[in-house]
């Protein structure tokens, strides 16, 4: 394959599409939109599973830089009751197929595993069109472009890419998250440290939910998830971090003082998160010169399998253009038919499917029936 790749999106999974392509020979290069790889934070952790994520880093060449970042103890899982109750309390006993790590810490992996100059900062895409015989145009905000002939869409929920494939654009999903930090919780928030425990906390009820891991450096991450529609999170003033603050707690009246901590004690202000998907069983025609991976493919509702789903697809892609030097278009088609059904699956955790936010079996005692039932 004589031509470069066009890479939009300095994502985890277009960086993986990045470095498997490199690892074959194939030139790529990836425009990002943010000015440098330090210009915002990178989210918290990642579990990365041994059945797609992991895959995707050994088809990268990137298994042992991954596991000297691994978090150890993180697989632990406490579930408590809203009351305070723990109904769970697992350890890390080091056999779990899902070792955490921090995402900025993985996406620096890929960027340090590239040739200087694969990734051109400060590119954002305002938009892109087809200019015939499988090639695109894509077209920057600073009035540049760059004319690909082949086109890989990577750039998440909002892709300027998705365009040319599909009229599909993302929904609001009814669940909204609020996003706190707790910063050396053991001596400042022992309470609050002592019910996440060493990994991650899940307090799960019909309708609300609080899930917290603890990250490195004694930090508590905690995503607090409200299904409630857009205009209600609207009528909170989030430049008022105590009053969006305690609205937000409000809607834990009741609940275990350890536990409304990780929301009334944190130590940033709340972040508001809205949770957007793609209709389930996106797809598109075969357009030439031009796919998507990630979340610009399938958007979904966080399951856990977002991040590692998009660097399984970066991966599974670049072996396909591997695979097939001299027929682009027989790579993007191999690749979207194995892409297609695995994101159109209902989301499972080992195996049973995960009930939504606001189900009625979203509680303490059926996530646990649910753990159970599976063996784990």
């Amino acid at each position: 394959m004589h031509m470069p790749v066009t890479i939009i999106g300095a994502g985890l999974g277009g960086l993986t599409l990045a470095r498997v392509l490199h690892v074959h020979g194939i030139p790529a290069a990836v425009y990002e939109a943010e000015p440098s790889p330090s210009a915002r934070t990178q989210g918290g952790m990642l579990d990365i599973h041994d059945y797609n994520g992991q895959l995707a880093l050994k088809a990268a060449g990137l298994m042992d830089e991954f596991q000297a970042i691994v978090l150890e103890g993180r697989q632990a899982m406490r579930v408590l009751d809203p009351d305070g109750t723990v109904l769970l309390d697992k350890a890390d006993d080091g056999t779990g197929g899902r070792p955490e790590v921090q995402r900025g810490e993985l996406r620096q992996i890929l960027l340090d595993s590239l040739p200087a100059g694969t990734v051109r900062w400060g590119h954002k895409v305002s938009s892109t069109r087809a200019v015939g015989e499988g090639r695109h145009e894509v077209t920057f905000a600073d009035g540049g472009t760059v004319v690909a002939g082949l086109l890989v869409g990577a750039d998440g929920a909002w892709s300027r890419v998705r365009p040319l494939l599909s009229t599909a654009t993302p929904e609001y999903a009814g669940t909204s998250f609020v996003e706190t930090y707790l910063f050396d919780a053991d001596t400042r928030h022992p309470a609050a440290a002592k019910a996440v425990g060493g990994g991650m906390l899940i307090a799960p009820s019909p309708g609300r939910e609080i899930f917290a891991h603890r990250e490195s450096g004694d930090t508590l991450h905690t995503y607090v998830a409200l299904t409630r529609p857009q205009d209600w999170f609207a009528a909170i003033d989030f430049t008022d971090a105590a009053a969006a603050t305690a609205r937000i707690a409000r809607e834990f009246d009741g609940w275990a003082p350890e536990l409304t901590a990780l929301i009334t004690d944190g130590d940033t202000a709340p972040v508001l998160r809205p949770q957007y998907a793609l209709p389930t069983g996106h797809r598109w025609d075969r357009v030439p010169g031009v796919t998507l991976l990630g979340d610009a493919a399938h958007l979904a509702p966080p399951n856990g399998e977002g991040a590692n789903l998009a660097m399984l697809d970066g991966a599974e892609l670049g072996q396909a253009l591997a695979a097939h030097p001299d027929d682009a278009e027989a790579a993007l088609t191999e690749y979207e038919q194995a892409m297609f059904p695995r994101s159109a699956e209902v989301a499972t955790f080992e195996g049973g499917e995960v009930p939504g936010i606001d189900s009625e079996n979203n509680t303490a005692q059926g996530l646990i029936n649910m753990i159970s039932e599976k063996g784990q």
